[in-house]
């Protein structure tokens, strides 16, 4: 396993990890939920991705749960929870990035986690209707307190990443150390362009999202429709018809013929581009199944095989998308 730094802090971070969306507490059962953690671990991976919103709390519980009993050392691993859309709660103040929220969220995932602290915290999205120096101020408590070690931001502009720490240098605080954006061959704006110069300036460190566009990038939806994946979720539709049109699917094709050429599979080819992004703290893995994830935690050996050249054909695949 390769270790990168998040950002310009000292923290050290998996290139790959583990995240839990639509999957613990949800999609597969806890046995599976913990052959997975454990297949990590023992891989190098030290950091596993929560929010309080996934599976409404059910997903923390599940993996506080496993760590219990799996016993980790608890300096050997990196934990996060995230706050914004709450856990299921329909009051006004049970949401968003107030004080009040910020705290009593932060402190259920403490409880659901079974943790004293969480390495890194993120604000899931922005919240216009907060004064970002409450926000700010709030994350500070946690700071202070010793029940966060690490914040940041998740889908944040750059001027919003910016605001908060013009906010944290007037007061002699904190800032947002690492960004969670969603990173893929097909979403790729905000990652190489717009947060460009802020990765030199505040030194962001980035915990990216979906690289494999929901399993779009897999080549499992080239023939029949398989069952029991993500974007067979009726909830999920939108990302359904946002990854599988015609123009995109054509794009996979072209991608499986590189990765055979390649001698590897089109998740770890996916998953490899991520990874050549020196930008990208950790490349964030979802899994329904061991074999999968197996499979995608060899994406490390595949970096070394996308030269200048195999970058730029991928590139040349999305001039019809």
């Amino acid at each position: 396993m390769e270790y990168r730094r998040l950002g310009k802090s000292g923290l050290q971070v998996s290139a790959l990890s583990l995240g839990s969306w639509l999957t613990f507490g949800k999609q597969i059962g806890d046995t599976t939920a913990k052959d997975l953690m454990a297949l990590a671990y023992e891989r190098g991976v030290n950091f596993f991705d929560n929010a309080e919103t996934y599976a409404d709390g059910q997903s923390e519980k599940v993996m506080g749960k496993i760590l219990k009993e799996l016993k980790w050392e608890r300096s050997s691993y990196l934990l996060s929870s995230k706050v914004y859309f709450g856990d299921g709660g329909k009051m006004p103040n049970q949401r968003g990035l107030s004080r009040k929220h910020v705290v009593e969220a932060c402190h259920a995932a403490l409880k659901r986690l079974k943790v004293d602290y969480l390495d890194l915290y993120f604000c899931h999205r922005p919240d216009r209707e907060t004064p970002i120096e409450e926000t700010v101020w709030a994350m500070n408590h946690l700071l202070q307190q010793g029940k966060i070690l690490y914040w940041g931001t998740s889908e944040w502009s750059a001027q919003e990443i910016m605001e908060a720490h013009m906010v944290a240098r007037e007061w002699r605080l904190i800032g947002p150390v690492m960004e969670q954006p969603q990173y893929n061959m097909w979403h790729r704006q905000r990652v190489e362009k717009e947060y460009r110069q802020i990765y030199t300036t505040v030194g962001l460190g980035t915990t990216i999202w979906s690289p494999l566009a929901s399993g779009a990038l897999t080549g499992k939806y080239l023939g029949k429709f398989p069952e029991g994946t993500r974007l067979g979720m009726a909830e999920l539709s939108w990302l359904k018809e946002r990854w599988l049109t015609p123009e995109r699917l054509e794009f996979v094709r072209k991608l499986k013929k590189l990765a055979d050429q390649l001698g590897t599979s089109i998740p770890k080819l996916a998953i490899a581009w991520c990874l050549k992004n020196p930008h990208v703290s950790t490349v964030i893995l979802g899994a329904s199944k061991v074999a999968h994830l197996e499979e995608t935690l060899e994406s490390l050996d595949t970096v070394p095989l996308l030269t200048a050249e195999v970058m730029e054909q991928i590139d040349g695949y999305s001039e019809n998308i």
